[in-house]
């Protein structure tokens, strides 16, 4: 294949094409833009592959374009033996195993590049091309968002460039003439890809549920008290909820995820259990909430739900092929991991009271606090208790948390996303916070908060979820961010059971009011927003509303709006067999249309090939043998050698057909020209009969 082949050259000796306005040759063009395309198929992998997989590709990669550009020789075979056996030994030692995803993938990509250093031959190509459109379909894998689609549709338009200019090899054909026949086989693709999209029955993904690209911050099932000096906010979508009527205000949304029960002075876990609690144990009170709500990939097992929802026995729900089962805090718990979006209908009441008859023993972990570490925290939530000590248990409770709020109010505490790391210098890192440094986000005022609350004989405990939501709807759905994970309290008391508590709210009231703290923009950013004031919000809101309809009209297309779909075109009782039979009807008719598309190319549509083809036939009915090589001068010689002066006028109207091949005279050898030839051609048969019209002699031959 000439497209894909380095010849060898002279050692010690640049290509002339290495100087200034020498043209490079089509084999080092071809190839370059070859691997230009793969080291594009494989960028979206380097974000999930191991780091030295992606440096040694790269070399590779670099290694094939230096040989293009200098028209060296290919490495040799134990060369690439080595090579081989290295990076299969990089592989194990990273993945443990040659097998399963991450491993194929990961010898994929570098088998690619690797490959291309032996490019001798059109069949060594052809692998290359495969070995690409298959690695742009792992893409999916790990992400089906509308940018990777669009990726993965540029690379593929790529790869097919490269696979028709490997079908031309006389010539130097441009780049843009084979990529616009790429495209244009593309299109004519389309329509197929559309219609096995919308009738093809849904298959489990290949190697399990495909999962979002990066990981998520904000929303975890534990948390690290002081151990991040600032907080990275990932201002990606986690939910959106569509509500059917009223719409809760910014103070009232509370997505209740983790509740964090345990402390052991650094990290704070999940207690244990499922909801027991009696169905009288929950007083709905407020207003009702009614939305459906279509939540990302968090990949955590307790999923964000908007407080407080139904009693027992109401402690199931369904979303698609996962059972959430509702846990002895109130949170949503999942069988796994959540790694694909999920989307269910729910309600709420915000103002629900729940936990009033729930047994002292069951809430007793929640005053565990570790021993010997943070004694000043400790020492002040005992004369909270000695001082409240008059009060019943419930008032005391609601006369402490009064206090601490206040003392965050007035005493001079500051909330930011850069507060430094707590517990440095000694373990005691509540102590640090609340008396000296006063500096936290919405974690360090949770947990300092939770633990003066034990100190003083409170049950009380962390929860975490999101707060909040944008200001503004988006195409009619409210949306919630990762960027507006929270974390706040709750306490106990045997009158009002758990009572929320938001400590972030006394420093900082604007974040409970759907306003949250952001960072200044970036130099270009904010320059930007200056000359045009809310145009890159705009910009985002607008693509991200295009990037939910990819989600909700491609992505979420199930068997159910395929059931759907058939019924309004008709169908009385839509099943599988009905939509099997359907695409196999639609296969064996896209078969049979490229089959006739095919048959039709194959006929010359050249007008002036189709003008032939009926000369030749007339022709021959005149007795007149002809080839495809033949001159229309050849044909009168012909016809006069057959038939004499007979034919005569149909020889000078041949004649002059030829010169105007020559000439470009438009007035011969148009439609009326060829009726004319044609209608001469039978009256000449006439005359002549059938006898002598069929007879072959020497000079017909």
């Amino acid at each position: 294949m000439s497209a894909v082949l380095s010849p060898s050259r002279e050692p010690g000796r640049d290509p002339p094409w290495g100087r200034r306005n020498s043209p490079l040759p089509r084999e080092a063009r071809d190839t370059l833009f070859l691997l230009a395309v793969i080291a594009a198929t494989l960028m979206p992998h380097a974000g999930h592959l191991p780091w030295w997989c992606s440096a040694v590709t790269a070399i590779v990669l670099a290694w094939r374009a230096r040989l293009a550009w200098r028209s060296g020789a290919l490495p040799g075979r134990w060369t690439l033996v080595a090579t081989l056996a290295l990076m299969m030994v990089l592989t194990w030692t990273t993945h443990r195993t040659l097998l399963g995803r991450e491993a194929g993938i990961t010898l994929l990509a570098m088998l690619m590049g690797l490959k291309t250093l032996e490019l001798r031959a059109r069949r060594d190509a052809f692998v290359v091309f495969f070995l690409g459109f298959f690695l742009v379909l792992t893409q999916f894998l790990y992400s089906q968002s509308l940018l990777t689609a669009a990726w993965t549709l540029l690379c593929v338009w790529g790869l097919l460039s490269a696979l028709v200019l490997a079908q031309m090899p006389q010539g130097v054909p441009s780049l843009k003439l084979a990529a616009r026949i790429a495209a244009r086989n593309t299109a004519f693709g389309l329509p197929v890809m559309l219609l096995l999209f919308t009738l093809f029955p849904r298959l489990p993904p290949l190697w399990g549920l495909p999962k979002d690209a990066g990981a998520r911050t904000g929303l975890s099932d534990t948390m690290e008290f002081g151990t991040f000096a600032e907080v990275s906010q990932d201002d990606s979508i986690a939910m959106r909820l569509r509500f059917a009527g009223a719409v809760p205000p910014q103070n009232q949304l509370y997505f209740r995820a983790q509740v964090l029960s345990r402390f052991d002075g650094r990290s704070w876990t999940a207690g244990r259990g499922y909801w027991v609690q009696r169905k009288d144990d929950i007083q709905l009170t407020g207003p009702v909430y009614r939305f459906q709500v279509t939540m990302e990939p968090l990949r955590v097992s307790v999923l964000p739900m908007l407080e407080f929802s139904p009693p027992p026995p109401q402690d199931r729900l369904q979303a698609q092929d996962m059972t959430l089962v509702r846990g002895s805090q109130g949170q949503w718990v999942t069988p796994r991991p959540v790694t694909e979006r999920l989307r269910l209908s729910y309600e709420a009441w915000p103002k629900a009271a729940w936990g009033a008859g729930q047994p002292w023993p069951e809430v007793a972990q929640d005053l565990q606090l570790p021993d010997a570490l943070n004694p000043r925290a400790v020492s002040q939530g005992a004369q909270l208790k000695k001082r409240y000590a008059a009060l019943n248990e419930s008032d005391r409770a609601a006369a402490v948390s009064n206090d601490l709020l206040q003392q965050i109010r007035v005493n001079g505490y500051s909330y930011t996303l850069t507060p430094g790391v707590y517990g440095e210098v000694t373990p005691h890192s509540i102590d640090d916070f609340w008396f000296d440094r006063k500096l936290g986000f919405c974690e360090h005022f949770a947990a300092a908060y939770v633990v003066l609350m034990r100190a003083a004989g409170v049950p009380t405990r962390v929860v975490t979820g999101f707060q909040g939501a944008d200001l503004e709807l988006q195409d009619g759905d409210m949306v919630v961010r990762m960027a507006q994970a929270h974390a706040w309290a709750e306490y106990w008391t045997p009158r009002n059971g758990w009572v929320r508590v938001d400590p972030t709210a006394a420093v900082a009231p604007e974040r409970v009011q759907g306003r949250r703290l952001v960072r200044p923009p970036g130099a270009i950013a904010g320059a930007f927003d200056t000359v045009s004031p809310g145009t890159l919000q705009r910009m985002r809101r607008a693509w991200e509303s295009l990037n939910y309809e990819w989600q909700q009209r491609v992505l979420n297309f199930s068997t159910g709006e395929q059931m759907d779909l058939l019924k309004r075109l008709g169908f009385d009782d839509p099943n599988w067999t009905l939509l099997v039979q359907l695409a196999g009807m639609a296969i064996a008719g896209v078969a049979v249309g490229g089959a006739a598309l095919a048959a039709w190319q194959r006929r010359p549509h050249d007008p002036w090939s189709r003008q032939r083809l009926k000369i030749r036939r007339a022709l021959e009915g005149l007795g007149v043998t002809t080839t495809d090589q033949d001159t229309p001068r050849q044909w009168a010689q012909a016809l006069r050698s057959r038939h004499g002066d007979r034919a005569q006028p149909l020889a000078e109207a041949l004649l002059a057909l030829d010169a105007q091949r020559y000439r470009q005279d438009q007035a011969v050898g148009t439609s009326q020209w060829q009726q004319q030839f044609l209608a001469a051609c039978e009256s000449l048969k006439r005359q002549l009969g059938p006898k002598e019209e069929t007879s072959r002699g020497p000079a017909a031959s």
